[in-house]
């Protein structure tokens, strides 16, 4: 999560949310912590105990008619005990008119004080969907992302296993490039993690005995794009004689990246095994679970159902041996 200040809120969005400063510039350095808002309705009604100060406080309709219906000094109650607190800015929405008084003190405790002709749902929504990707959580992972047939496969592994090599394998084949080597990975809201790269690999692939190469240049804008949902993870690991892989497909295993647990595929490497389709086939086999169709599920239950058959038809014939 980055660090945001007011300044750069209006500097970044300030056309895009209509909004307008019209007191308090000195504490355009307050820190926002959180892309919600709050409207402080029973915080002008006295109460104060729940009041999450460290957000925007936005006054709507509601809370700017409060306001004017209450006499001077008792405005000013309310208001002064509003100020009292840390607030990194005060937004009044649907175009209402600034009272002379929150300008005043919006100025005496350095609170930015903004206008937006935005209604108080609409600036709510569009302030939470510009933030997000500033304050999801975020990490980077050491892999390769690529967009496979829509599904988003995160390639992890030792260095040197093939990563880069599958990823132009298939982008050669016409699927899309996200990012190599580094993927930095962020969770948006409900457990989604989308991965993207820096602005400085962007687009580049660095294969061993090659050197770096430029993916959008060699195959073209369809060969890659800016950021992925992570769907399913490929680990991609030596042949081992000795270790058991599964073969059937029923051992669901899953990796946890930022606390999101997501499907994971372990994929062992030999010479001239070919990883490229069958990283096609885990894209594909994704596809059709989340269309509700499980093939080892169901390859297993027609297994028993055989086997439960064989068993009744040797009983079956037992008895007219008997």
């Amino acid at each position: 999560m980055q660090n945001l200040t007011v300044g750069d809120v209006l500097e970044r969005y300030g056309d895009r949310l209509a909004l307008e400063l019209v007191a308090g510039a000195s504490g355009l350095s307050n820190n926002l912590a959180s892309s919600d808002v709050h409207r402080p309705g029973l915080v002008l009604a006295g109460f104060v105990g729940l009041f999450t100060y460290d957000r925007a406080q936005v006054l709507g309709n509601s809370e700017m008619l409060y306001l004017a219906g209450l006499d001077s000094e008792k405005r000013r109650l309310v208001l002064e005990t509003v100020c009292q607190f840390d607030i990194p800015c005060i937004v009044i929405t649907d175009g209402n008119d600034v009272l002379p008084m929150m300008r005043e003190l919006a100025e005496s405790n350095a609170i930015p004080l903004l206008t937006t002709s935005c209604s108080t749902t609409k600036f709510s929504h569009l302030l939470a969907f510009y933030l997000d990707d500033i304050f999801a959580p975020s990490t980077s992972q050491h892999g390769t992302l690529v967009d496979v047939y829509g599904i988003g496969l995160l390639f992890i592994g030792p260095s040197g296993i093939g990563k880069s090599e599958i990823a132009l394998d298939l982008v050669e084949r016409g699927h899309r490039l996200v990012t190599d080597d580094i993927v930095f990975v962020s969770r948006k809201m409900q457990g989604i993690l989308v991965g993207t790269s820096s602005e400085t690999t962007r687009e580049h692939m660095e294969i061993r005995g090659v050197g770096i190469i430029n993916v959008r240049n060699m195959f073209g804008v369809r060969a890659v794009r800016l950021q992925k949902r992570v769907e399913v993870v490929v680990k991609l690991v030596e042949w081992d004689e000795s270790a058991m892989y599964d073969r059937v497909g029923l051992a669901e295993t899953t990796a946890s990246i930022l606390d999101v647990e997501i499907p994971m595929t372990t994929v062992p490497i030999y010479p001239g095994k070919n990883i490229t389709v069958i990283a096609e086939a885990i894209a594909l086999n994704y596809q059709l679970r989340i269309q509700g169709f499980n093939t080892a599920r169901d390859f297993s239950q027609r297994l028993l159902e055989r086997i439960e058959e064989k068993a009744q038809s040797k009983v079956s014939m037992r008895d007219d041996v008997e």
